[in-house]
This record gives structure tokens, sequence and C-alpha cells, in this order.
């Protein structure tokens, strides 16, 4: 029977790291110090150019006077509520818009028949200027979050339904041909083949639509809203306040950059399986 000394067992080390890893993590902080560096000059910039230029402050006020006006704002204007309810609004449009324009895409592409009789209708949709038809949601739905939500489903849908139907119509026809060797059902073949190779295309729409759903509920809200950011913008925009529109656009700005990360965030768990290189860029 052998014995082991205490010297002959030995505890997994961890393991250094490797030149390709610490490689990457120094063009990772470069990249972030570099995107801080811009920052800052933005902001320098934004602060003492105006003055430099001989602006007055009610053409373009500095960033510190749009931070005061923020405080104010948050005191006085209820700036948490408004962003709230554009947040709100942005979020609901932009889940009904892809759901919407996912399920329309996939229909069409797997029918043809269907993409030729509803093709027409659906780019007379697009094409027909979306600020058009707020007015007529307001006076259908009144003054409330329903008119916004709508308008952003509808500048949502068309990115997103283009993007998958493309993406249905070239799936690879030999990839479908050997599901269904394997003896795979339609509904198989549209999970394990069709939606998996539209998924890729399906968060390039999503991010795209992340974006203009902010642009959707902003329209809703300048043509008739009495809360949310867009209701902030017209308010300062008839007190004369440049200051508390800047801060509304910020705001708006915000909602979007948070909800493109959100949808990078959810597309890089899902597609963690494809190389990068065949990913899209940030």
């Amino acid at each position: 029977m052998t014995t082991t000394t205490a010297k002959e067992i030995t505890m997994p080390s961890a393991t250094p790291a490797t030149p390709v890893s610490r490689k990457v993590i120094s063009e990772k902080a470069r990249t972030v110090c570099g995107s801080l560096a811009l920052l800052l000059v933005f902001l320098a910039a934004w602060q003492w150019g105006p003055g430099l230029l001989g602006m007055p402050e009610y053409i373009l006020p500095n960033f510190m006077q749009v931070v005061r006006e923020s405080v104010v704002m948050w005191n006085n204007s209820q700036l948490l509520m408004h962003f709230g309810v554009t947040a709100m609004e942005v979020v609901f449009g932009f889940l009904f818009g892809a759901l919407l324009g996912l399920a329309v895409g996939v229909a069409l592409g797997l029918s043809p028949r269907a993409e030729a009789m509803l093709s027409p209708y659906i780019l007379a949709l697009q094409i027909a200027p979306k600020v058009a038809f707020a007015p007529l949601f307001v006076m259908w739905l009144g003054y409330t979050i329903y008119p916004k939500i709508i308008v952003a489903v509808l500048i949502v849908f068309f990115p997103i339904m283009i993007n998958v139907l493309s993406a249905i119509r070239t799936v690879d026809p030999d990839m479908v041909n050997l599901v269904r060797t394997l003896n795979a059902g339609r509904w198989q073949i549209f999970h394990l083949v069709e939606l998996r190779s539209a998924l890729p295309a399906l968060f390039s729409g999503l991010r795209i639509a992340s974006t203009l759903s902010v642009i959707g509920v902003t329209v809703g809200e300048l043509v008739g809203g009495n809360q949310g950011l867009g209701y902030l913008l017209v308010d300062g925009e008839g007190q004369g306040n440049t200051a508390a529109v800047f801060v509304a656009i910020v705001a708006l700005t915000l909602i979007g950059v948070v909800t493109y990360g959100a949808v990078v965030w959810v597309e890089r768990k899902v597609l963690h399986y494809i190389p990068k290189v065949n990913t899209t860029t940030v």
C-alpha cells in the first residue's frame, strides 16, 4: 500500500493569463480610455466653447447651465416622472413592434404568395410619414400613452420585418434538406434551422429599432402629450428655456442608449455560439 506525502500533493494553480488574453484586455482598456477622453473633450468644448464663440446662453447654454437646469427640473418639474413615462412608452413600443415585425417577417418569408399580396400595402404603410398618423391617434385615443406606443410600433415594425424576411428567404436549402432526412417535422425545421438562421438578422433589426422607438415616442409626445420628455421639450420651447430643451434631449438620448445596450447584451447571450468575426459590431 502506497502512502502519499504532503510534498506529493499539488494544488491546481491558477492558469496564468496568456499573451493573447493580455492583449485583448489591453486593447479593451485603450478603447475605454479613448472613449472617456473623447467624452471629456466634448464636455469641455460644450462648457467653454459657447463663451469663446460669443454665443448667448439662450442660443447655446453651456454644460454646467444644463446641469443646473436638470436639478431645477428634478425638483420642480417632475423630471423623473416624465422620464419614467417616456421610458415605459419606449419599452412597450419597442417590444410590441419587435414581436409584430418578427411574426410578419416569418409569415411572409415562409409564404411567397402572402408576400406578393401584402408587400405593396406594407411598403405603402412604411412610406407614409408617421408624423401624419400621430394626430389621428391622438384624436382617436386621447392624450394617453397609447398613441405614442402605436407610433413607436409603426416605426419599429418595418426594419425588423425586412431583416427577418430576408433571413428566412436566404436559409441554406441543403441544411433544410438535411434536417428533413432526419424525419423532422415542419415545426422542427422552422425551430432548428430557419429561426436560428434568422437570429443574427433579427438582432441587427432590433439594434436599429431600439433607437427608432425613442424617435416614435418623442414624435407622439410632441404632437399630443401632457406627460413625458417630449412634453417637456414643448414646454421648454414655449418658455424660451433652451437649457430645459437640452435636458430633455439628453434624457431621451440616455433612454435610447440604455435600450440599445440591453439589445446588445441579450444578443451576446443568445448568439454566444457565433464567432465574433461573424457578429455585428456595437
